[in-house]
């Protein structure tokens, strides 16, 4: 199972939705989301909603204003609201990334330390970021979205696994690329490999 592809203003639906949640306490009205964003009508939001439900990244529930992120993305939501970010060890093969299997601890670090916010940290396995301070054994903080632009540094989820490397768009293909010469670039082909960016790197965190 990988993360669902989402649209640009899926993406953005959902950012706003975690935020919100994060701030308040609970989900936004359909007419608050309409007015954030800048949707035509109430109805073109609900539309925007119901495909992020669809897509499993959103859940209904009978409560009053009927949304919540699914167990994983709540663990996220309860760290942030608390100053603590959920920190990631090894992920297990098909797992959504926050899915709880997944998750350490939780360590009291303000997510707004780092911008844009940080939503999880993920423990980095190997030296293959060397040359840009990236490092084995650093947390990597890392704000949860599944685009990112061309040069960012990215958590990646290719078929089971994930690692960190800079995004490169050339042409009619994708690489990822090692700040590291001892390694090679990952080439990705959609036909053969299941990709998904989990996350973009915004900032580290070294224990001494």
């Amino acid at each position: 199972m990988t993360t669902p592809n989402l649209t640009e203003r899926q993406q953005k639906t959902l950012d706003f939705l975690r935020e919100y949640l994060q701030t308040e306490g609970l989900p936004p009205t359909l007419r608050e989301i309409a007015d954030a964003l800048g949707f035509p009508s109430h109805s073109s939001a609900q539309a925007c909603v119901e495909s992020l439900v669809r897509k499993g990244v959103l859940e209904r529930s009978p409560q009053h204003r009927g949304l919540r992120l699914p167990s994983g993305n709540v663990a996220a939501i309860r760290a942030a609201t608390l100053n603590e970010l959920p920190l990631i060890g090894r992920v297990a093969a098909g797992s959504p990334i926050l899915a709880e299997e997944n998750i350490e601890s939780q360590l009291e670090i303000d997510p707004a330390m780092f911008h844009p916010r940080a939503d999880y940290l993920l423990r980095v396995v190997g030296m293959s970021m060397r040359d840009v301070g990236i490092l084995d054994g650093d947390l990597l903080a890392v704000h949860r979205t599944a685009t990112a632009n061309d040069g960012q540094i990215v958590v990646a989820r290719l078929d089971d696994e994930v690692t960190v490397k800079r995004l490169r768009h050339e042409r009619d293909r994708l690489l990822l690329l090692p700040e590291n010469p001892d390694f090679r670039p990952i080439e990705v082909d959609p036909r053969r490999h299941a990709f998904a960016i989990e996350g973009r790197y915004v900032g580290i965190i070294r224990r001494t």
